[in-house]
């Protein structure tokens, strides 16, 4: 190859001649004695992956044809290969590489300076292997000025990059610390597992952060580094998006985040299986991609954001990828590839980030205000009806009846304010055993507050409709449990008594509730309740068409606890319970009239 002063800057790994030695014995020597059949590469980058049990030898023949002194600088354009040997002359080497940084070295790729006479002609001789990480060749022919020009400024972007991550990770970590949500922890530990990793692969770790040897400890435990912020993507990804309602995508992500850990050790204790330490890594990162397409079409809002930034990710690791093995050199047109699509994508997760704020303030403040308004017209209507029944009371002979249906409004407006309350706090619940007990008490309220609203409706406060009361129990368990399937058959033939009215309600509660729970599959069914009176007896009858249950384990459950302890302690009842053929309930109690 011949030399043009002109030319700042050739590619020069095609025009040289290879030779992969796999012995591991050869020696310059041997090289210089013409030991060695070297084949020609026509290649510009060549991308060997993980290979620890070879090395690779380089000849470049040089021609200066001018009759001018010539320098340049042989650039080796990767900093993570961690041996390097440069041959100049015979008996005359330098030594370089990842592992073998000088203090005067300031570059982040080796480079090897050069001279060529006027009329000269000389042979150069490169050794290399990389035993931790991928070894990727390829060289480049510098003009000085040319190159270190070149490399200040890549030096410089790539400080703003780094710059820019740390600010995005201290911005992170101040929102943390103001709202307590731990998804912007996970987050900042993302952005500073990105920062190391990038650190090491762009070079600025084994130039300006760490001694030789601590960078042979650091990069014999890569596999961690690189595991690290997958671990902490998948911790952010699964309290942002919520996994837990995705019951079987977020067991599969539990198990990953405890396996990859383990595997990682497993693999470095057992070097024969090295090369496949970072597999699980790369699986965790891809069930990350599959859970945020998932959430996506479940129309969850913030798995639109965690995917487009996935997808940016995506793009910019195949075409690394592409380049690492020689396909398609994205380098030679643009070098931030990796770069620019992790400050794009910690950018778009910032912004969806603070969209979830805003929403959540967003919800915040239109509960807040419907309860002040509430509030403020529960407050102004209780006055006028405070003020015209004090009137009708000292005025009117029903004092008595007045006064009891206004103390049955009041309570129903109370229970309906713990009832709003408990739904507030239930908002706030991911756990799904203790969401499901929130909403058993919120129903089981519900049936007394029911109760309270149709006796201030009505003039006789004695007996109540016993087909209102049970429609309105019905219809708000139907909009808790959301199982359109489920077909309710009423058929009352009795008005009931007020004080035995509330404990049906409340014994209605349970056991629908244990039939929307337990009793039917996807496919549904039919609950049906009977209440018939025939000789002063009331007969009250649910069943269901379901799936039935043990009455031996189920018999100490709260429920029907709560179910017996009414029927015989309050309605001085009997209870006869099947559940051989779906689940079949009837009680029995007299009027006392």
């Amino acid at each position: 190859m011949s030399l043009d002063k002109k030319i700042t800057f050739q590619e020069v790994l095609s025009k040289s001649k290879i030779y992969i030695d796999k012995t591991r014995s050869l020696t310059i020597d041997d090289v210089l004695k013409k030991q060695v059949d070297f084949k020609q590469n026509h290649k510009d980058l060549l991308g060997f992956g993980y290979s620890p049990n070879f090395d690779v030898w380089i000849e470049l023949k040089v021609a200066n044809d001018t009759d001018r002194t010539i320098k340049r600088i042989i650039e080796f354009a990767n900093p993570l290969t961690t041996n390097i040997t440069f041959y100049y002359s015979k008996g005359n080497y330098i030594e370089d590489g990842l592992f073998n940084i000088t203090n005067s070295r300031k570059t982040l790729n080796p480079i090897f300076n050069i001279e060529l006479e006027p009329n000269d002609e000389r042979t150069y001789y490169i050794k290399t292997s990389s035993y931790i990480t991928t070894l990727i060749i390829k060289l480049n022919l510098w003009n000085s000025d040319d190159f270190y020009t070149k490399e200040i400024k890549h030096q410089i972007i790539l400080a703003l990059f780094f710059g820019a991550m740390a600010v995005l990770a201290l911005y992170n970590l101040f929102i943390f610390f103001f709202t307590k949500d731990i998804s912007y922890f996970y987050y900042v530990l993302y952005i500073f597992g990105i920062i190391l990793h990038q650190l090491l692969y762009v070079g600025f770790a084994g130039l300006y952060i760490f001694e030789n040897e601590t960078l042979k400890t650091v990069f014999a435990n890569a596999s961690f580094i690189v595991a690290f912020p997958a671990i902490a993507l998948g911790l952010f990804t699964k309290s942002f998006l919520q996994t837990v309602q995705y019951p079987k995508f977020n067991k599969g992500l539990i198990f990953l985040l405890f396996a990859v850990p383990i595997v990682i050790v497993l693999f470095q204790a057992i070097d024969g299986f090295n090369k496949y330490r970072n597999l699980l890594t790369i699986t965790l990162f891809l069930y990350l991609v599959l859970i945020s397409i998932y959430a996506a079409l479940k129309r969850n809002k913030q798995a639109y954001y965690i995917l487009f930034g996935w997808m940016v990710v995506l793009i910019a690791t195949v075409l690394m990828y592409l380049s690492s093995t020689g396909i398609f050199d994205i380098y030679q047109y643009y070098k931030y590839v990796i770069e620019t699509a992790f400050i794009s994508e910690a950018v778009i997760f910032s912004i969806a980030l603070a969209e979830r704020i805003k929403e959540l303030q967003k919800e915040k403040d239109d509960i807040n205000r419907k309860l002040i308004s509430q509030q403020k017209e529960e407050k102004d209507r209780l006055k006028i009806q405070v003020a015209e029944k004090t009137k009708d009371l000292k005025e009117a002979l029903d004092e008595k009846g007045l006064l009891l249906k206004e103390l049955h409004h009041r309570v129903k407006n109370n229970m309906q304010m713990i009832i709003s309350l408990i739904r507030l706090q239930a908002d706030e619940i991911n756990d799904k055993k203790i969401l499901d007990i929130f909403t058993t008490i919120q129903n089981r309220i519900n049936a007394m507050s029911h109760l309270h609203e149709l006796l201030y409706k009505q003039d006789n406060i004695s007996h109540i409709n016993a087909y209102e009361y049970f429609d309105k129990m019905i219809d708000e368990l139907k909009d808790s449990y959301e199982n359109e399937n489920i077909k309710i058959v009423l058929d009352i033939g009795s008005e009931l008594k007020m004080e035995q009215a509330i404990y049906c309600g409340l014994i209605l509660n349970e056991l629908v509730t244990n039939s929307f729970k337990y009793g039917f599959s996807e496919e549904g069914g039919t609950i049906t309740i009977i209440l018939k009176k025939l000789d002063k007896k009331y007969n009250l009858c649910i069943c269901d068409d379901g799936q039935g249950y043990n009455q031996d384990e189920d018999k100490n459950s709260l429920g029907l606890l709560l179910v017996d302890t009414l029927v015989h302690k309050q309605l001085k009842g009997d209870i006869d319970i099947k559940t051989d053929d779906g689940v079949r309930v009837n009680i029995v109690w007299s009027d006392n009239d």
